[in-house]
């Protein structure tokens, strides 16, 4: 079985409500806020943002973008834009997970929506390449998730059949697509659930 890990919310802490409301303390007070906030900057992941994630626009044009779609200024958008990757840290229990999954002698990958330039990021901060046999960020092939296109291309970059590939990603769409292709996942909330789910599979040692 080969695991394929999503990066942002399961491997790398990604709560937009919490962020924004960080980044932006004089615009919102609450997390509910946050989370209002956040649909419209982040259009869940489509629109502006969603081509950022393909690497079909950059930085600095998604900022303008979305500065002349919501009104806000532009310096307002480009501080958030510029906070993710502080944002993207390493969650300590996804660390373990993956450690003793490598333990266990399984094979593991990535699939992540991703711009450029965090996907950069998260190349030169963290030990990727000896985490992870391979991985697809989406801003370096110009696909995204939940296109059956970037999954077929994992498939090919990873060596694998569809049911040789066991999927985790914290949002149920993708979930979906990988099911619709006949892939195994599952839909992560935490570390703690997720390794539960690895052990119900026998993939790991209780």
């Amino acid at each position: 079985m080969k695991i394929v890990f999503d990066f942002g919310g399961v491997v790398f802490r990604w709560h937009p409500a919490s962020f924004l409301a960080r980044v932006w303390p004089h615009r919102i007070e609450t997390l509910e806020q946050g989370a209002q906030v956040a649909a419209v900057f982040f259009q869940n992941y489509g629109g502006d943002w969603g081509l950022f994630d393909q690497g079909l626009i950059g930085a600095d044009e998604v900022v303008r973008r979305i500065s002349a779609r919501t009104g806000w200024p532009r310096g307002e958008v480009e501080a958030v834009v510029r906070a993710v990757p502080d944002e993207l840290m390493a969650i300590p229990a996804s660390v373990v997970l993956i450690r003793d999954l490598l333990a266990a002698g399984h094979t593991l990958h990535f699939l992540s929506n991703m711009p450029e330039p965090y996907a950069d990021h998260l190349s030169r901060t963290y030990p990727l390449n000896e985490w992870f046999t391979s991985g697809i960020f989406s801003g370096r092939v110009k696909q995204s998730k939940p296109g059956a296109e970037i999954y077929a291309m994992a498939e090919r970059q990873f060596g694998a059949t569809p049911s040789e590939l066991l999927f985790i990603d914290d949002h149920p769409v993708n979930i979906d697509a990988a099911l619709a292709r006949d892939w195994q996942a599952f839909l992560f909330t935490d570390a703690a659930s997720a390794r539960r789910e690895l052990v119900s599979r026998r993939l790991l040692n209780a």
